[in-house]
């Protein structure tokens, strides 16, 4: 009973920091934004309960501390600002850390009470509203008294909050193109609307100025205040909101009629499921080739055959996006720590960062969220350590001592693009160049040869390094190149950019689900193999006669461009065929395409990969296996690593 609740203790804790400091950097931003308050102070609560059910005496003591301050910035006795935000953020940090150290020991540090007082002396006296500033715990102002009345079934009705607002439009808004009741309207969620006069009562006739406005516009909406204010974001000095039912919990369960009902479901009967998905996916692949021998016995058996079999396909195409749906996370709870180990980072290095998360609500398969954090705290740590200057070479560079590192997720089609950037001094393209030389990842002539794209990609070469000393930070030689191989597993690539005295980005490009994969199936040295499309540039047959000798290798001409060729059954250690035609799957690698040679290409298919286990989990060049229409395990092979 206490391993369950310890791992419920686990996902939930791990939940909660995550939306909290999702809410603190709101407030960062805007220490006035009522609905952060109010999901910080829940998120708070709620982890201070979790501690408590394990006698966690150090943790809660901090949570109530911090839950103090939250409480009355809601309340309207505290005034948020800069410092007390920056405050909780360390509590909140450090709770990160417990939340971790309760997994990995089941207890607290042994420093906890002491690490515990000293936190919570950070938050210091809190600010107080200033004499006269209305706070939330004031009585209601007229207008909103008027409202209650008003809509006083709607709002008995209303199963979510609801926030009430008041839009005094200028008088003089006409003249600027503004359209007070298309404002209103466009409200989201708006589910109550009134049009009154600003006065005592409407204008006379005689009274009517055309192009004057006389009206303000009141109602209700169940969106959050956020989306209330990015509404009425032209307008901020000509509206007033105020959130309603704004002590109520929020519900649990399955109390309120209409409510999703959440199920925990262990990730790896998820996984099961999928396998079983991909059996099936395999067995209707087996329908097409039965189907074409059934032809040539009973053309009628035949066709009512594909009936069957085209029935099938769309239940499984429709099982197959379910159980996509159900995989699909957002990528907060996975890259909750990066804020806190980002200003870890900058600490010790004696700098100044503002690490910003964005985007991070998308959603994507499982399998991509748990396998992205390692790759991004790299990228995160190298632009910390190498791209952002200490504060006096800030200055000096005529910039903000405080610099800036930004990771951002945006949704394109099928892909989720990861952007992390940096204001930092650039990458040193001379310098990059030296040291792949002077560890003799390249020769001089050959990097002198590379144009600025080719030089970047120098980075992520196995032992590339440009630090002068071993750090805890850098100077290992490993690093850029576990990047780009924990990208190329997920089925992503990565680009670089940078421009000197300016900043360095890295854009990640990723599938948003990682359920089925689509393959090519090729064969060399007499054996099939699968590579996934996602690896594959283009497929091309030339004469052999074009491929020239190049050094010891060979290369080809395509699209004007020299391209080198490599045999991929010379590569796998088997006996390769030889033909007049070349038949060439193009990849890339480092950035440049490299051809292999194979002896045919095969069909297209759809399949469940299955990570690489026994003897193939230490193969080189080998991303899994997939089980064929007849029966038959297919190899699954990682073409960038095996033309490196």
């Amino acid at each position: 009973m206490m391993d369950e609740l310890l791992e419920q203790f686990l996902v939930e804790g791990r939940e909660l920091v995550a939306q909290a400091a999702h809410d603190l950097s709101a407030l960062e931003q805007d220490p006035r934004d009522e609905a952060a308050v109010d999901s910080a102070f829940r998120a708070m609560h709620t982890l201070k309960g979790s501690f408590a059910i394990f006698a966690l005496a150090p943790a809660e003591r901090l949570l109530h501390a911090a839950e103090d301050v939250l409480h009355g910035a809601r309340e309207g006795t505290t005034t948020l600002n800069a410092r007390i935000v920056s405050s909780l953020v360390a509590c909140l940090d450090q709770v990160d850390r417990w939340v971790e150290a309760v997994g990995r020991d089941g207890a607290l540090p042994e420093d906890a009470a002491g690490v515990s007082a000293r936190t919570i002396a950070l938050l210091g006296e809190p600010g107080r509203v200033a004499p006269g500033l209305p706070g939330r715990g004031s009585a209601d102002p007229p207008w909103l008294t008027a409202l209650r009345e008003r809509e006083a079934a709607v709002i008995a009705a209303a199963a979510s909050p609801l926030v009430a607002f008041h839009y005094a439009p200028d008088r003089e808004c006409f003249f600027r193109g503004d359209d007070p009741l298309a404002i209103a309207e466009a409200i989201p969620e708006l589910i109550a609307l009134a049009v009154l006069p600003s006065g005592d009562r409407w204008p006379s006739s005689d009274e009517l100025e055309p192009f004057t406005c006389f009206s303000v516009l009141e109602g209700l909406s169940t969106a959050s205040e956020a989306d209330m204010r990015a509404a009425f974001r032209l307008q901020p000095d000509q509206v007033e909101l105020i959130p309603l039912l704004r002590d109520a919990e929020p519900r649990r369960g399955n109390e309120a009629a209409g409510e999703t009902s959440l199920l925990r479901v262990e990730a790896g009967r998820v996984d099961a499921l999928g396998d079983g998905l991909g059996d099936l996916i395999v067995a209707v692949n087996a329908l097409a080739p039965l189907a074409a021998e059934a032809a040539l016995l009973d053309p009628l058996l035949a066709a009512r055959l594909r009936t069957t079999q085209a029935d099938i396909e769309r239940a499984t195409d429709t099982l197959h996006r379910a159980l996509s749906r159900v995989r699909l996370v957002p990528l907060e709870p996975s890259l909750r720590r990066l804020p806190r180990l980002a200003r870890e980072i900058a600490e010790t290095l004696g700098k100044q960062v503002t690490f910003t998360l964005a985007g991070a609500a998308i959603e994507v398969d499982k399998q991509i969220a748990d396998g992205l954090f390692e790759p991004l705290l790299h990228l995160v740590r190298n632009a910390i350590d190498h791209g952002v200057e200490p504060p006096q070479a800030r200055n000096a560079a005529g910039k903000d001592a405080v610099g800036r590192v930004t990771l951002e997720f945006r949704r394109e089609g099928d892909a989720i693009i990861a952007t992390l950037s940096d204001d930092g001094a650039g990458m040193d393209l001379p310098r990059i160049r030296r040291a792949a030389v002077d560890r003799a990842l390249i020769s001089k002539e050959a990097a002198d040869a590379l144009d600025d794209a080719e030089a970047l990609r120098l980075i992520f070469r196995p032992g590339f390094s440009t630090a002068a000393e071993v750090s805890e930070i850098s100077g290992r030689g490993v690093g850029m190149d576990a990047v780009q191989a924990a990208i190329a597993r997920l089925r992503g690539a990565i680009e670089i950019d940078s421009q000197p005295g300016t900043g360095t980005r890295f854009r990640i490009r990723l599938p948003v689900q990682a359920l089925t994969t689509r393959l090519l199936v090729v064969e060399a040295g007499g054996e099939r193999y699968g590579v996934s499309l996602d690896q594959v540039a283009e497929t091309v047959r030339v004469d052999a006669a074009a491929l020239m000798p190049v050094g010891s290798g060979l290369a080809c001409v395509l699209r004007e461009r020299t391209v080198p060729v490599l045999d991929l059954a010379t590569l796998l250690k088997t006996e390769p065929a030889r033909g007049l035609y070349a038949k060439l799957v193009v990849t890339e690698v480092g950035g440049n395409p490299v051809a292999l040679r194979v002896d045919s290409f095969s069909e297209r298919i759809d399949t469940v990969l299955r990570p690489p286990r026994g003897i193939l989990a230490s193969a080189p060049g080998v991303i899994g296996s997939a089980v064929m229409s007849d029966g038959g395990v297919l190899i699954v092979l990682d073409l960038p690593e095996l033309a490196a």
